[in-house]
């Protein structure tokens, strides 16, 4: 999950400098089949997507063609690759991240397509939609953030599942007591403390408010923001300490070891950590109320999925292949061999879903809105050059909330007006 030089790229693509493409599509493709660029260079995402791409290849008779690119290249070359020679088809993200290249013209339109869809909630639709309002995106999975902890420790220590903000505070104080580290925390990488921001700013303030926060439209020195800051300081003793210095899969560890007795992070994390033996004693609760007239309606679900290129060369095979990745069918071909996603269409069903996937689509079955996480529903510039450095500073200084906030705030401004 190398997020930080990801967005180091994508801030550096918001240039749009047409330099020559460092990724290498593939030629004008096989006859009437379809290219497809993927950023799966790790070996189980890449052996799943090989899985559903082999599903299409026996259904339709059409080959497909995959330029495997190393996940970090790709997500750095993304823009100059979009504005030169792309494939048909290519894997990336839902919500802003999408939106911002349809935005700039350099995706195909698929509204038509998503008209005989069917299977997605209209909170999936609308984060497969862009500003225009046209659909763009074929979702293919996504893996929602939660509130992690281990079945055994809480069964044993007779922790109940807290409901609101007190409550989880509450649970935080006994476990310190009973000797745990209460939040297994780590954000070396800078991007795993943006989960925690997330949820609670849509709890403390709604999902509208959030993005519209992301967008650059809602100011960081409101009183909103501030009270976000107030409410993770006072949960701040109750993590680990050195956050700056550990690594996500360290914090996971933690949990795994039973030195942690809980962790905000998203399904893929700690599933990584947690064999086979033990991944049924994991178990996920929805971040908790603070504003009743907010609840728990909004999930923090990054998703991914695919994209057509404006520029495809094989339009008629793009769209026959985007059409049957959009199918329950190609969903359950990959997560057979990746378990740690969740299938973006509800009519994949849950019988081949562990007892953790289960829970995940239970959480995602009541949102009402589907956030896709700080540095995909922000302009990557603004992630990368000033939020992933403030959310550090907080952390190594919870004091100073007014410097933080204007310091953000006067930077944001900055950015917003480049445009």
């Amino acid at each position: 999950m190398p997020r930080r030089s990801l967005l180091r790229g994508m801030a550096a693509g918001a240039g749009a400098v047409a330099l020559p493409s460092l990724l290498a599509a593939c030629g004008d493709g096989p006859g009437d089949g379809v290219t497809l660029g993927s950023n799966a260079s790790d070996a189980v995402p890449k052996r799943a997507y090989a899985d559903a791409f082999a599903a299409y290849e026996k259904k339709s008779k059409k080959p497909v063609k995959v330029n495997t690119v190393n996940h970090e290249n790709f997500q750095e070359n993304i823009n100059r690759y979009l504005q030169g020679t792309p494939d048909d088809v290519f894997t990336w993200f839902a919500g802003y991240r999408m939106q911002y290249f349809a935005r700039k013209g350099l995706l195909a339109d698929i509204s038509d397509l998503w008209r005989k869809f069917d299977g997605f909630s209209d909170a999936v639709r609308k984060q497969s939609t862009g500003e225009d309002g046209k659909q763009y995106f074929v979702p293919y999975y996504y893996y929602p953030w939660a509130v992690f902890h281990r079945k055994s420790v809480f069964r044993t220590r007779g922790y109940e599942i807290p409901e609101n903000f007190d409550q989880y505070r509450a649970l935080a104080r006994q476990m310190q007591k009973d000797g745990l580290t209460p939040f297994a925390f780590g954000d070396k990488e800078g991007w795993p403390a943006m989960g925690t921001f997330d949820y609670l700013d849509m709890r403390a303030n709604g999902y509208d408010f959030h993005i519209a926060l992301m967008r650059g439209e809602k100011s960081w020195t409101s009183p909103q923001v501030r009270q976000v800051f107030d409410l993770w300081r006072s949960l701040l003793p109750y993590h680990q300490k050195g956050a700056n210095g550990r690594t996500w899969q360290e914090a996971a560890q933690s949990l795994q070891g039973k030195k942690a007795g809980m962790a905000v992070l998203g399904l893929q994390h700690p599933g990584q950590q947690f064999t086979a033996q033990n991944r049924a004693d994991l178990d996920l609760f929805p971040f908790p109320e603070i504003d009743p007239a907010f609840g728990k309606a909004a999930v923090e679900a990054p998703m991914d999925g695919f994209l057509m290129a404006k520029k495809a060369r094989h339009r008629e095979a793009a769209r026959d292949l985007l059409s049957f990745l959009a199918t329950p069918q190609a969903e359950l071909a990959y997560l057979k061999r990746d378990p740690n996603n969740v299938a973006a269409n509800g009519g994949a069903g849950t019988q081949s879903y562990d007892a953790l996937q289960k829970k995940a689509v239970r959480l995602m079955a009541g949102a009402r809105q589907i956030s896709q996480f700080m540095d995909r529903d922000t302009r990557p510039d603004f992630a990368s050059t000033v939020l992933i450095q403030a959310l550090q500073q907080f952390i190594g200084d919870p004091d100073d909330i007014d410097g933080l906030v204007n310091s953000i705030e006067r930077q944001k401004k900055q950015i917003f007006a480049a445009d």
